[in-house]
């Protein structure tokens, strides 16, 4: 088991697209998006992974993850999602991981960044506004069933 210490800003404009070192391509949905536990499966570019979290304490959580035959989460996806499927482009700019999203929630973009520890200060980047890591309106599992940008 990993923790995975996290906090998310929203994005301010898109100058992390010419500072980026790269980007990938992602598709996923929730098989449960239960608060307690969620179960997402996520298909990056070539790969596909089969994610369980716990609800978050703070910013902090436990997580699981195991690397699966993408064939097997395409038809996961098609067969057990809850979920609509989310489609987004990732940013990677340092330790920071920016995503675009695409579809119903076109428009919204998100700063992610993981952490060492919860205490562990942000570095500044000038694209990130206000922190959202704790609103669980912004948490991929309530987007994967919102029908809209929250507001």
């Amino acid at each position: 088991m990993a923790k995975e210490i996290e906090r998310k800003f929203l994005v301010t404009d898109q100058s992390y697209k010419q500072l980026a070192e790269r980007k990938e391509e992602m598709r996923q949905a929730y098989i449960s998006a239960a608060i307690d536990a969620t179960v997402r499966l996520r298909i990056t570019d070539d790969k596909a992974f089969l994610t369980v979290k716990t609800r978050n304490l703070d910013v902090v959580r436990d997580e699981w993850e195991y690397e699966i035959p993408v064939s097997d989460a395409e038809e996961m996806l098609q067969k057990c999602a809850r979920t609509s499927i989310l489609s987004k482009t990732r940013w990677l700019v340092g330790p920071w991981m920016v995503d675009e999203y695409h579809g119903h929630l076109e428009g919204l973009a998100v700063a992610e960044i993981e952490l060492k520890t919860a205490e562990e200060p942000v570095p500044h980047v000038d694209f990130i506004g206000k922190e959202v890591s704790d609103d669980p309106r912004y948490f991929n599992s309530t987007l994967a069933l919102a029908d809209r940008i929250p507001d």
